[in-house]
């Protein structure tokens, strides 16, 4: 990865579309390979793992679960733990957002760590500054 590179959090709504064809698919299959190729740097909250685990297993089977999680072990996806810096970084991006609790971890790990944040939900992240949306 170059050292411009600018680290990239996402958001649930793009790691869910890794296994889910929906609006949007191709970019954040992009992403992803980019990330595994070493071209990105890719973050996620903790519970971003749980919601896109939970999708797998939704649409395919309890056997597609571990080959999802693995794939994301080998993209090199930084999972960022739920802190007391991230709890209140959250708290206030819902202030500032107008979005649940929820919604806000991703916006408040990107501030935390000076990344772009990545969503395909303008309505939970469309305010963000410099927020990038997948809406294709």
């Amino acid at each position: 990865m170059s050292p411009t590179t600018r680290l990239l959090v996402l958001d649930a709504s793009v790691g869910v579309k890794w296994f889910k064809p929906e609006f949007g698919r191709e970019a954040a299959l992009e992403l992803l390979c980019a990330a595994a190729a070493g071209e990105r740097a890719i973050a996620v909250p903790t519970h971003f793992v749980d919601e896109v685990l939970a999708v797998v297993r939704r649409y395919f089977s309890h056997e597609d679960i571990v080959p999802a999680w693995e794939t994301l072990q080998d993209a090199g996806v930084s999972i960022v733990p739920l802190t007391d810096e991230v709890v209140r970084e959250a708290a206030r991006q819902c202030g500032l957002l107008g979005c649940s609790f929820y919604d806000a971890l991703a916006p408040a790990c990107a501030a935390l760590l000076g990344a772009t944040l990545v969503s395909a939900d303008a309505r939970a992240h469309g305010a963000y500054p410099d927020v990038q949306l997948i809406t294709q």
